[in-house]
């Protein structure tokens, strides 16, 4: 418990919806105090295909364990549930594919719970009209900011702050299913509505974010935050597991490019004078976090389609290859590029091919020191991107015989690498890319988003 008297309690079961909650966890949690639970779904890291297609990066399956226990213990314990960034992406596809999920459980429990959705995908253009109007400003690695770019979009999301959530939960919500949000909104609301510190409240959130991650041992779980006016607390939900000031202090550095600041929507903050003690084994106290208000904000995410890709893979350990890797695969690049001109002309269109070996640099993409020993084999993969599926398959078809039997030297005999697959190539389907990364100056936390509850006079309760 906090040293101050107010003690806002929230319970994180997990960094992400889907990933497994433990339902032991949740009913620790509850035990605990808990006045709420919080849980983020939702995040860019896995690339811009899912707010492309508005589909979950997680099963339907996945999404609906975690969901149940969830709505089952909010239920039983009379305590609002939040989530944010519904579906991963939080656009308004993603959000009411969720909903859905929702309301199919409370259906299956007779439950009729007070579900609120909070929508904040964005008309492309409106936020054309609001570049034209000088209330954007871009963020790297964007450079411009053309009213044309929002319309090549397929989805659009602005990232909601905890007030849409705070409102929701004024008006009774007993669910409040959100769309594209920070992934600190969501877990500050509460302690935000019930008068707790700005300061503990975001970076409790902040700590709190990824459930355990913030613990000796990451993938045990979630966490217990006590969020007071001058302080907060941490606590894991699974007994085996422990918060030392070290883990807790470190999260900050945790996609965060400033381990003393973090920008929201409304401020800013700054944790250059946070203290953090460990109060028993398994618990830290931080004090010293401020929150400085600043103009509202919404960072802007956007994705489109682009081309399609077809992919080969191929394992070589051959020892002469091995030891000129660099040199093989220019030679190749060059080999397979010119075949293409060659056998397709210009009916190729524009394509690109890539290859990547894995075991040497295909991770990083980076030159390899001279002074690193050859490894054992590489895997080496081959993408062939293009304007449709049809013709990266055919740029597939055409490079591979050169890809499986290409020598290191025009002198020596073919070799053959080993392919793991028959047909070799694999058709891996459209390409995405990311094509906002911007923030729009708004009123107030409400101007960009909408609200819906769900009605259940249109479900029939089983």
């Amino acid at each position: 418990m906090n040293s101050n008297k107010l003690s806002i309690n929230v319970l994180v079961p997990i960094g992400a919806l889907g990933l497994g909650v433990d339902a032991g966890d949740i009913v620790r949690g509850v035990q605990l105090g808990a006045h709420a639970i919080a849980c983020d779904a939702g995040s860019t890291d896995s690339g811009p295909a899912y707010l492309a297609t508005g589909v979950s990066k997680y099963s339907r399956a996945a999404i609906k364990a975690d969901l149940l226990i969830l709505m089952r213990a909010r239920h039983d314990a009379s305590i609002p549930l939040l989530i944010g960034s519904c579906g991963t992406s939080g656009c308004d596809k993603a959000l009411e594919w969720t909903r859905d999920i929702a309301i199919e459980i409370a259906l299956e429990l007779g439950q009729q719970p007070k579900i609120a959705v909070i929508y904040s995908e964005q008309e492309p253009q409106l936020m054309a009209s609001f570049a034209k109007k000088g209330r954007m400003d871009v963020l790297p690695p964007n450079e411009t900011i053309e009213p044309e770019l929002f319309s090549v979009c397929d989805h659009i999301v602005a990232l909601m702050g905890p007030e849409p959530y705070i409102a929701a939960l004024k008006e009774g919500a007993d669910i409040v299913l959100g769309g594209r949000t920070t992934d600190t909104a969501v877990l500050a609301a509460v302690p935000l509505m019930l008068g707790a510190g700005a300061g503990p409240a975001w970076h409790a959130a902040k700590i709190a974010e990824c459930g355990a991650l913030c613990a000796t041992r990451p993938r045990e779980g979630g966490v217990l935050i006590r969020v007071g006016l001058n302080s907060f607390d941490v606590e894991p939900l699974r007994p085996t597991n422990s918060c030392t000031p070290h883990t807790v202090s470190a999260h900050m550095l945790y996609e965060n490019s400033n381990p003393f600041l973090l920008y929201e929507p409304g401020g800013v903050l700054d944790v250059s004078k946070a203290n953090y003690l460990a109060i028993d084994e398994r618990t830290v106290r931080v004090t010293g976090s401020t929150f400085t208000v600043m103009p509202y904000t919404m960072k802007l995410e956007g994705a489109a389609r682009g081309g399609w890709q077809t992919i080969m893979l191929v394992g070589i350990q051959d020892r002469k290859v091995l030891a000129n890797i660099d040199i093989f695969l220019n030679r190749m690049h060059e080999v397979l590029t010119a075949l293409v001109n060659k056998a397709m002309g210009s009916s190729a269109g524009n394509f690109h091919i890539s290859l990547r070996p894995y075991g040497w640099n295909a991770i990083s993409g980076l030159p390899v020191g001279k002074q690193v020993v050859p490894p054992q084999e590489i895997g080496l993969l081959f993408i062939a991107t293009a304007q449709t599926q049809e013709l990266a398959t055919q740029i597939a078809k055409t490079c591979n015989p050169w890809f499986f039997h290409l020598p290191l030297e025009e002198s020596q005999g073919l070799p053959s690498y080993g392919f793991p697959f028959s047909p070799a190539e694999l058709e891996r389907g459209q390409v995405f890319e990311f094509k906002l990364n911007h923030i729009v100056r708004v009123a107030d936390g409400f101007e960009l988003v909408r609200f819906k509850y769900v009605d259940w006079k249109a479900h029939a309760l089983a």
